[in-house]
Order: structure tokens, then sequence, then C-alpha cells
């Protein structure tokens, strides 16, 4: 198994998005602003559900990846680090996820 990370794919988001959009897709997205970046997601987002709800194994990772790849483009454009979101990750698996979600509901 790769020792290959989802901070590893932050980190080239991070020093792409420094290159001329005309180089880099991610310097390109960075620079089109957010509303570009978050539709990129959105429209990745309903792949991989259609990759999901058709059983296509393949497909789903591959949707997957660029689920992750352009999440972590849109944290970079709004300057949230991956850290940030693995720590509100962590507090929410200190508890069990149906009391998690109750505690949103007040």
């Amino acid at each position: 198994m790769s020792e290959f990370t989802l901070s590893d794919v932050e980190k080239i988001v991070d020093a792409r998005s420094k290159a001329s959009p005309d180089e880099s897709w991610t310097a390109k997205l960075v620079a089109a602003g957010q509303p570009k970046a978050a539709k990129k997601l959105g429209e990745e987002a309903i792949e991989a559900v259609m990759a999901a709800v058709t059983d296509d194994r393949e497909n789903l990772a591959y949707e997957a990846a660029d689920v992750l790849y352009h999440l972590l483009v849109v944290l970079k454009i709004a300057g949230i680090p991956l850290q940030e979101v693995m720590a509100e990750l962590e507090r929410r698996t200190a508890q069990s996820g149906l009391r998690e979600k109750a505690s949103r509901q007040s």
C-alpha cells in the first residue's frame, strides 16, 4: 500500500495553485475563484453518487479521487487547511454518530 496521503495532495494543490493558470488546472481553478471551484466540486460529487448507485466500483474510485482533489482546491481557496477538517473529524469520532447528529439539532 502506498504512503501517499491527502496531506500530500494538499501540498501539491498548494504548489500548483501558485503556477500560471495557463500551465496548471489547479491554478486555473484558484484564479477563477470559489464559485467555479465549488461548482466543479459539486459536479464531481454528482458523478461519484451516480457511480455509487450504479455499483460502478471502478468509476466510483475515479470520481472519489476527483471529489477529494476538488474539495482540497475549495478548502485552499477558503484558507482552510486540511488539518482543520481532520480535527473536526477527530472531534466527531469521540462520540457516536447518532449522538453527534442529535447534538446539532438542538
